[in-house]
């Protein structure tokens, strides 16, 4: 059995929701920003907090479990400056938590959601593994801390992990049943989205005089269920002690800019954004593209979904949200 860690969020559900065709799979999920009704029927459910010792030794000497995935964290950059402690206090110290009674019950197979906040602003196009991590605030310290953690523990208690790192998951599943609802929504494509719908009135645009194609940022977007294929790649690597202990990017890499995932946008939905042109946020880099050859050359993933594939599945989604 598998336990998926925050599988009740965006990027965990759609996770669960693969996975369950080939393995049996539980779920621990505090639901405080995840949704009960995202978790698919096949899976087990146990709501609990990664946390608290009591619900990890529950769920711990109940099931046989043989490895643990973990996309718990939290997650919103903003929040981490003006909140440290309480990403430290999760996406740390409870994670610890959950190490130390994984070893204790001899689960030692971790599959860690990772995140290219760890990077920093690299002065790269094209960001590598071998990239020197220098994140700048507290979210990305976090994640970085336990990939430090993770190679420690690898060296002294024998845990075998793979960590993957990526920058923005979009989309949802083919089935519109599942999708991206945040709240805050802080994401570009859910938000124009949104704005195409008539539940916000414009969609600003920070900054359009960067030394890009067209002026706007370049980022990466990887479809949600191309993340989860990824995921389940680690996982069969870990499980059949083909890898471990490995650090993999995921991304499309090329980037789309601002501009371009709006016009997508419009052109998908058949809808015209009112688009607000504002100043450049402190800290954005023109350009965040990860490299996935290390992980295609491995373990034979790549990003399988493009920009316009990513848009209409999320347009199915946003037009009929189920919660």
């Amino acid at each position: 059995m598998i336990l998926v860690v925050g599988g009740a969020g965006y990027i965990g559900s759609h996770l669960v929701k693969e996975l369950v065709e080939s393995e049996k799979v539980l779920v621990l999920d505090n639901l405080t920003t995840g949704h009960r009704e995202a978790i698919d029927s096949r899976a087990i459910f146990f709501k609990g907090d990664l946390g608290n010792q009591e619900d990890l030794e529950k769920v711990f000497s109940s099931y046989p479990i043989k490895a643990v995935m973990h996309f718990a964290a939290f997650s919103l950059v903003g929040e981490s400056v003006v909140e440290p402690m309480k990403y430290y206090q999760n996406n740390v110290a409870a994670t610890l938590t959950l190490l130390n009674t994984m070893i204790k019950h001899n689960v030692k197979k971790f599959i860690f959601s990772s995140t290219a906040a760890t990077y920093g602003i690299p002065n790269v196009d094209i960001i590598k593994e071998t990239c020197p991590t220098s994140p700048i605030n507290p979210y990305g310290r976090s994640k970085l801390m336990i990939e430090h953690i993770l190679a420690d523990f690898a060296k002294a208690y024998g845990l075998e992990y793979i960590i993957l790192r990526y920058f923005n998951a979009a989309g949802a599943h083919e089935t519109a049943t599942i999708g991206e609802s945040h709240d805050p929504e802080t994401h570009l494509i859910p938000i124009v989205l949104q704005h195409l719908l008539g539940k916000r009135d414009r969609v600003s645009v920070f900054g359009s005089d960067y030394d890009t194609e067209d002026g706007t940022c370049i980022r990466d977007y990887i479809h949600v269920t191309d993340l989860a294929h990824a995921h389940i790649r680690a996982l069969d690597a870990l499980l059949t002690g083909k890898k471990s202990n490995e650090v993999y990017n995921l991304g499309n890499g090329l980037g789309y800019s601002v501009k371009e995932v709006i016009e997508t946008c419009e052109r998908v939905t058949g809808l015209k954004a009112n688009v607000v042109l504002s100043d450049r946020r402190p800290g954005d880099p023109a350009r965040l593209v990860a490299s996935s050859e290390k992980i295609y050359a491995e373990l034979g993933w790549k990003a399988e979904r493009n920009l316009e594939q990513i848009i209409k599945d999320a347009w199915k989604w946003h037009q009929n949200q189920l919660y």
